[in-house]
């Protein structure tokens, strides 16, 4: 069973500039990936790691921590509108064709969604080796707002009502069916699943696996300051690297 372990990590962000390799806690941003990473594989030895980069930048401080990095990320692939999954498809292709072999499995760790450690990994993995019909798996986290309670959108006829109804009325969020938000943090694919030209990573036949600790994606430049707070104080609430 081979693993391939991509790490996308675009140069340019009009959000927060160079928000990858933004230091946290004193060490850049994508180091904290690279590190599960590693431990990822350790523990699964048929397994390579790929970053997916147009940045010089990023590239030579993955050459500092250890990893090769043969491959550059094509401009089409590094734009503002570019989707994730065609970067993730051309890096999964290139190594395909530089080891002369095919993945079975695709596990991309998202750079801005760092909390996540091996023990959640393997979890999820075992999950979907478990499922053999299901295409993916990606990570969630409960959602603080529901579609069918307590969040509206506007409507044909100009006014605001519930994105989804039940023939019963939801008086309760404790009622409403449970829903998750998609925390970005890590997803993984079976091979066929970009054999079958999917677009993005909600499918027909999709798994979820919800972490069961704090996870967030960094967005807005906030959210730097507060995981910084979170690490130099010990405040994580799981064992993380």
């Amino acid at each position: 069973m081979r693993i391939i372990v991509t790490i996308c990590a675009r140069g340019g962000s009009k959000g927060i500039p160079g928000k990858n390799i933004k230091l946290i806690a004193g060490k850049p941003l994508i180091e904290y990936t690279f590190e599960v990473a590693r431990q990822f594989k350790a523990y699964y030895a048929d397994t390579d790691i790929a970053l997916s980069t147009d940045s010089k930048e990023i590239s030579d401080l993955a050459v500092q921590s250890g990893f090769q990095v043969p491959y550059h990320r094509p401009e089409v692939f590094a734009t503002d509108h570019a989707g994730k999954i065609g970067a993730i498809s051309d890096v999964l292709v290139y190594y395909e064709n530089l080891r002369q072999m095919r993945y079975d499995f695709v596990l991309d760790l998202d750079v801005t969604s760092p909390l996540r450690n091996l023990n959640d990994l393997s979890k999820a993995f075992q999950m979907i080796r478990n499922d053999q019909e299901a295409y993916n798996l990606f990570s969630v986290s409960p959602a603080n707002r529901n579609p069918y309670f307590n969040m509206v959108e506007k409507g044909e006829d100009g006014y605001y009502h519930l994105p989804k109804k039940l023939s019963n009325d939801i008086i309760s969020r404790q009622t409403a069916p449970k829903v998750f938000d998609l925390n970005a943090s890590f997803y993984f694919y079976r091979r066929i699943f970009f054999d079958k030209g999917f677009q993005t990573a909600i499918t027909d036949k999709s798994l979820i696996y919800e972490i069961p600790h704090t996870c967030f994606d960094l967005d807005h430049p906030v959210d730097f300051e507060f995981l910084s707070f979170l690490i130099v104080n010990n405040k994580i609430d799981f064992n993380w690297l």
